[in-house]
């Protein structure tokens, strides 16, 4: 017995591909499937985090719809991936936010600028928050920079803690011990896996996404949106030890490291969110789990809304709007974070373990360890 229904399904699918075996070489979930015999829930889940849904599984299928068997590995592998998140979310009382997920972090994040904007007008100097602020300390002038770490520093230590719990759950569900993740080579070869998207690359020909002639165009957005992200996360770090460090305020100047990486990243997340909300927009809607839309845009409205307010503050930050930007940088900016462990964003972290695990699988069968 499975604890849902998806779960029973994909178990159904997975029994049915196990005995034809034609996608093994399109991407990591069939070779994790040979594995098996038998899929208990655990199995299923890291399955399905493992999976990219790239499409090239259901293109080539000859058991997929309208055919008796109704194979439909990517659709039933992305309802199943969801429902891990909720599954393993913590804490668990907090797990119903996917089941809403886009309305929910939309009145969240508006809920936050609200807030911040509401702060900022009851309690920063008029003269200060409605003029043009220059130099440096120009942005804690307007929020005093000790409030402005203690506030953000609560919310993303929150946020971490909870996504440690959620992935400490997911761990032990699918069976694998702690000391996987001290092995260097999994972990390495997730690295590559990861950051160069091997397996959104429907074996080699492209990712399906309208109709069935492939192309790269998912993983190229995915690059942008990734790796903005983690420039913008490096323009954080380096402005962090600025501060600490060196003593030197933002904002810092045009050329300055905080401010290059930011502006790339900024720009890498506006044209992944847009590029990825496009290709869904036209993508072929047997293999997307509708029920589950609203959440990939919410986050993906997130990304680009945190990128977008930055920038204008960029620009803008020494004229008198720079009060109301940094206003409503911040109320998004938090709202991110909040909503981390309760979106699309830990999409990625369960991805990568099962890469973690596939890569410890793979190397333990080409050893002979494991036999498929």
């Amino acid at each position: 017995m499975h604890a849902t229904d998806t779960l029973a399904e994909a178990d159904r699918l997975m029994t049915v591909c196990n005995s034809c075996r034609y996608c093994e070489g399109l991407c990591a979930v069939f070779p994790a499937m040979e594995l098996r015999r038998d899929f208990a829930d655990g199995d299923l889940n890291y399955l399905a985090n493992l999976c990219h849904s790239c499409g090239a599984c259901y293109s080539d299928c000859q058991f997929s719809p309208p055919h008796e068997f109704n194979v439909n590995v990517p659709l039933v592998l992305a309802q199943a991936r969801t429902d891990s998140y909720a599954a393993y979310a913590w804490p668990p009382a907090f797990s119903g936010l996917f089941a809403r997920n886009g309305l929910a972090i939309s009145i969240i994040a508006a809920l936050s600028v609200a807030v911040f904007i509401a702060g900022f007008i009851g309690w920063a100097d008029p003269k200060v928050l409605y003029t043009a602020q220059t130099g440096p300390g120009a942005f804690y002038r307007v929020m005093p920079h000790n409030t402005m770490a203690l506030i953000f520093g609560a919310a993303f230590l929150y946020a971490i803690v909870a996504m440690v719990m959620s992935v400490r759950m997911f761990w032990k569900d699918i069976g694998e011990p702690a000391s996987t993740l001290t092995e260097g080579a999994s972990i390495w070869q997730a690295v590559k896996d990861a950051s160069t998207l091997r397996y959104l690359d429907g074996g080699g020909v492209g990712c399906m996404n309208e109709d069935e002639r492939p192309n790269d165009n998912r993983r190229l957005y995915h690059h942008f949106t990734f790796y903005g992200f983690m420039l913008c996360f490096a323009a954080t770090s380096t402005a962090t030890l600025y501060h600490y460090l060196l003593g030197v305020e933002a904002p810092y100047p045009w050329y300055d490291l905080p401010v290059v990486l930011g502006t790339l990243g900024g720009i890498g997340l506006l044209i992944g969110p847009v590029g990825l909300l496009a290709a869904k927009f036209r993508r072929d809607p047997a293999v997307m789990d509708k029920q589950r839309y609203g959440m990939d845009v919410a986050f993906l409205a997130m990304l680009f809304l945190t990128s977008l307010t930055g920038l204008l503050l960029l620009v803008l930050r020494e004229t008198p709007a720079m009060g109301m930007l940094l206003a409503v940088h911040l109320g998004v900016v938090f709202s991110l974070f909040i909503t981390m462990p309760y979106g699309k964003f830990v999409h990625g972290i369960y991805r990568f373990l099962a890469l973690v695990r596939y890569a410890k699988e793979k190397r333990m069968m080409e050893a002979g360890e494991l036999t498929a």
